[in-house]
């Protein structure tokens, strides 16, 4: 009884003291906030904002995609008499993949330019 005694108490102090804490950090680690630098110092160099993109520019794009858009639709409108006029069954019309190749490429620059 008095073994199991003197074992606990030095097993209590043992944990108690920085030995055991640093033993047992592994399992709950420490995370350190992230440390802010304090602007304005002179030995860091400063990051230049983002200028927004300039009003010009953005009615040009604006411009730009609604004609491509105008454009794509009338090469659909195309497509589409192209299709009811054909019998897709006997003929594979050239003009019809040519046609919808140019519908694709279109589409995707429209996509592409719209993400940015």
């Amino acid at each position: 009884m008095e073994s199991r005694r003197t074992f606990l108490t030095g097993l209590s102090l043992f944990v108690c003291s920085g030995v055991g804490a640093h033993l047992t950090r592994g399992q709950n680690p420490v995370v350190n906030p992230p440390q802010q630098r304090p602007s304005g110092r002179p030995d860091e160099p400063e990051v230049p904002a983002i200028a927004p993109p300039d009003k010009k520019i953005l009615e040009n794009n604006d411009k730009d995609m609604k004609k491509k858009v105008e454009q794509l639709y009338e090469l659909a409108k195309q497509l589409k008499e192209q299709v009811e006029s054909t019998d897709s069954s006997k003929v594979l019309s050239l003009n019809l993949m040519k046609k919808a190749e140019e519908i694709e490429k279109l589409a995707h620059d429209i996509k592409n330019r719209s993400k940015g």
